[in-house]
């Protein structure tokens, strides 16, 4: 009888962790601002942009800071800049894809 019951027991309780709650499965993680890729537009920034704008996006030499830069200028201006260019930034270094996560990203640094 104890037998029977620890497999009904086990087994219940392998089915309920096999299904899981499984209400967000599919979603991207989100931080507490609600971006949806955060880890993506940071991992893009360490690779295309603290050669001139500092580690920490403190700026250095002509590139300015970035690090309010979302109070300055808007979602959609900031991805124009990255996709277009502007004074000594040249016009396409990351692609329209990347531009939009990492305008997103840097649109909430205020």
């Amino acid at each position: 009888m104890k037998t029977k019951l620890f497999a009904l027991l086990f087994g219940t309780s392998l089915a309920l962790a096999a299904c899981g709650g499984g209400d967000n499965a599919g979603e991207e993680p989100k931080d507490d601002t609600g971006s949806k890729d955060t880890a993506k537009a940071e991992e893009i920034v360490q690779q295309n942009c603290i050669s001139c704008h500092g580690q920490n996006l403190e700026g250095g030499g002509a590139a300015p800071s970035l690090e309010k830069v979302g109070g300055k200028y808007d979602q959609e201006k900031i991805e124009s800049i990255i996709n277009k260019g502007q004074g000594g930034m040249p016009a396409g270094l990351i692609n329209e894809t990347d531009a939009a996560v990492v305008a997103e990203w840097l649109a909430q640094k205020k």
